[in-house]
């Protein structure tokens, strides 16, 4: 959805859906289901980082890499080795990065799950080179915090164990991807904001992160949203063109929504369709819009879910016109293919446009990552019809 106004994005979460990504602060998280365990959040891509101090043994060609030291007092004077690292395949935040392979970088992603009675922290690494050292993975300063209730559940046990606390080197071919693991202890299913120390090679020193959980709301899915049609004003001319405002279609009265529901989004969820709901504040008493019907939502699953119609718009790509008032609070409700059971997050995919000449032009794609589909059906009321009251 596309207005005319220059858009400034900040979310932290935006990033580009194939590529390499690394953030700081809050990333919004996915959830798979496996035998005997489930995911409570992930990076969703990979997290690229400097490896440039690789040597090579001239007789077996080996290549060896020395991590640089993470806290900066690393004082060992012997290499401790371990074995036994699980090696992993077909984990989708690596897929992308092996299309960007670059010399001097390494990957690492990572993954929460429940398992028994335990919380596990995957931390995935993509061996920059045959031979890892001077690598650090977790010790006593590693913790979970509950931000809600402050509870510290600290870190368990680690594989490989013999790391712990300590600086280690570790032998796998160059590529493999080596599932490090935390042990935690089994967190609240009411928990759902944490942060994590003490993990530093992955950016974890008070790394907050939201959860995934199953709703316990006995409803899962939703009734359609009400929803008030815009009126149709004026039709777009037979020759329409995109460039040519005079040509657009005219439409007015709005779906009105308070203030707070300026750039939020909400979620409904029924058997026949998905509704998408995103809110903007009105600039102008008549502004133009257009909606690429191209725009999909990517589940963490990879599951792709097209774009059907917009409720009372047209979703061709077309310009058209909403008149109102400034200051007036407007929702656009996409409606989407019903998302799998199984979907627990979100990502909303605007590709780019058709290029036009109008003042404020554009046609710039969007993306926003990992949207979880509870926290959104918590935003419905956020959407409900406003009147506008004027004094």
């Amino acid at each position: 959805m596309k207005t005319g106004r220059t858009v400034f994005l900040s979310l932290a979460t935006l990033a580009v859906i194939a590529g390499v990504a690394i953030a700081s602060g809050k990333l919004k998280n996915r959830k798979t289901n496996s035998e005997g365990s489930s995911t409570l959040a992930s990076s969703g891509a990979v997290m690229m980082v400097g490896a440039t101090n690789i040597t090579v043994d001239e007789q077996t060609q080996e290549t060896t890499v020395v991590w640089r030291n993470t806290e900066d007092w690393n004082n060992q004077t012997e290499i401790l080795w371990v074995d036994s690292v699980p090696a992993v395949e077909n984990v989708k935040e690596f897929e992308a990065s092996r299309a960007v392979e670059r010399e001097g970088l390494a990957a690492l992603a990572y993954e929460l799950k429940e398992e028994g009675d335990y919380t596990v922290l995957h931390c995935y690494l993509q061996m920059p080179a045959d031979v890892l050292q001077n690598f650090w993975l977790a010790s006593n300063e590693t913790a979970i915090v509950d931000l809600e209730t402050g509870i510290n559940y600290r870190a368990i046990r680690s594989i490989p164990e013999c790391g712990w606390g300590k600086y280690f080197a570790v032998k796998s071919k160059k590529g493999t991807i080596l599932d490090f693991q935390i042990y935690f202890p089994k967190l609240p299913r009411k928990t759902t904001e944490i942060a994590i120390y003490g993990v530093p090679n992955w950016h974890m020193r008070g790394w907050e992160l939201t959860l995934n959980r199953e709703s316990d709301n006995t409803t899962f899915y939703d009734k359609a949203p009400e929803y008030h049609l815009p009126k149709l004003v004026k039709e777009e001319d037979t020759n329409y063109t995109k460039s040519d405002g005079h040509a657009w279609a005219v439409y007015t009265d709005a779906h009105l929504i308070k203030p707070a529901g300026d750039e939020k989004m909400a979620l409904w969820r029924t058997p026949e369709a998905t509704y998408l709901a995103r809110g903007i504040g009105q600039n102008w008493m008549r502004e133009y819009f257009y909606i690429n019907p191209n725009t999909m939502l990517v589940d963490e699953r990879g599951n792709c879910y097209k774009l059907k119609e917009t409720l009372g718009l047209p979703s061709n790509e077309h310009v058209f016109w909403m008149e109102g008032y400034s200051g007036d609070f407007i929702a656009f409700i996409h409606v989407f293919e019903p998302l799998s059971e199984g979907a627990q997050s979100v990502s909303y995919i605007e590709p780019d446009g058709e290029p036009f000449d109008s003042w404020a032009a554009n046609w710039k794609g969007e993306t926003i990552m990992h949207l979880n589909i509870e926290n959104l059906r918590k935003n419905q009321h956020l959407f409900e019809y406003n009147p506008r009251i004027i004094k």
